[in-house]
């Protein structure tokens, strides 16, 4: 009797717990896995990368667990797409006073584009990565994108830009699971990466320091500035608005009798705007380049809970749309450090209705 053939799936292999639990489960389920880790670094960038996201030591994780569960590895070399979808993004949008989130746009341009494309090479229909969320296929055909049943680690928050087809051709194997579930499944396959640690940084700034990394790439130099109040008054220098963020109180060099934050990043004028407490916080602003997902059209306005940065707890808030991907958000309640260049993802219960990219 001929066995049926197996549906192949092509897995991102970060070098990670998740992403190894995820291949060894789809190979429990019957798929034909196929790994792939996609290079993101040049040679000259690797001393940087090495323990980190798809950094040398996870190419070489990655390419332990394949080994281990006898699944095909490729490694991709995309180290000039990360240069550009990625890297160069990150440093326009500091120099353009906003804050990035390099990895949505990792995740929509390469993760979720690139790996795609690199599958249809292979044969494979489906891609599957580890984050922590799920996508359901709706009656009428279309895609829905929910939250991870572990809260803790959902990650559906950096998934919100990922369009109808990205959706329809990926799978989420950890979406059901919590983080325990899945060490205790790398475990069980005796996969090395069982017990390795998670990377909570961004993967091309291990030190956290991105003003130090914007200036040894040569993406930013120092150009010098006006800190201001409120009411335009001179209160210091800066050496460059890119090293600075909304909500930041260290580091200004000012001296005031209260202490004193950064409002607003004026690009335009070379201005950084300081205030108290009180003027961090707001209840309204406008989001551009939406992606809706339950629907093809919004509704004229609707009720979400409306996360304004990853580790945020999230506030209901009324969304109304607008022309050319535009939304007005209004908080139910003001929040602080509301910053131009975030993420604003959309929910109502587990669903995610969508989100956008908060502006000036």
């Amino acid at each position: 009797m001929i066995e049926p053939k197996k549906e192949r799936v092509v897995v991102g292999m970060s070098g990670g717990v998740d992403s190894s639990a995820s291949a060894a489960l789809l190979q429990e389920q019957g798929y034909e896995v196929i790994g792939i880790t996609l290079k993101l670094w040049p040679q000259d960038c690797v001393s940087r990368a090495e323990d980190k996201c798809c950094g040398p030591q996870a190419v070489s994780d990655a390419r332990s667990v394949s080994h281990k569960l006898n699944i095909p590895y490729y490694l991709v070399d995309e180290a000039e797409d990360f240069q550009k979808q990625v890297i160069n993004y990150f440093a326009e949008e500091y120099k353009a006073g906003r804050t990035p989130n390099p990895c949505v746009m990792c995740n929509e341009r390469l993760k979720f584009g690139t790996l795609i494309n690199r599958a249809k090479q292979l044969g494979a229909e489906k891609i599957a990565t580890g984050h922590f969320a799920r996508v359901e296929r709706r009656e009428d055909g279309r895609y829905l994108l929910k939250r991870g049943r572990d809260q803790r680690k959902d990650q559906s928050y950096f998934l919100f830009s990922l369009k109808q087809e990205q959706l329809a051709k990926t799978l989420f194997p950890l979406g059901e699971l919590t983080k325990s579930d899945t060490r205790e499944t790398a475990r069980h396959c005796g996969l090395k990466t069982a017990d390795k640690d998670e990377s909570m940084e961004i993967c091309f700034v291990p030190d956290k320091d991105y003003g130090r990394f914007l200036q040894q790439a040569n993406l930013v130099q120092k150009h010098q500035g006006d800190i201001v109040d409120l009411h335009g008054r001179v209160l210091g220098k800066h050496d460059g608005i890119e090293f600075y963020t909304i909500g930041q109180r260290k580091g200004l060099g000012l001296t005031s009798p209260k202490p004193l934050y950064v409002i607003e990043l004026d690009a335009a004028n070379n201005r950084v705007i300081v205030g108290d407490d009180s003027a961090l916080d707001r209840d309204e602003f406008g989001v551009e380049r939406c992606n809706w997902i339950p629907f093809e059209e919004p509704p004229a306005s609707f009720e979400a809970m409306a996360k304004i940065r990853y580790n945020h707890h999230g506030t209901m808030a009324t969304v109304t749309p607008g022309p050319n991907g535009s939304a007005t958000v209004k908080l139910h309640e003001p929040q602080r450090a509301i910053t131009p260049g975030q993420a604003c993802v959309f929910y109502q219960d587990d669903l995610v209705v969508g989100g956008g990219w908060i502006g000036r």
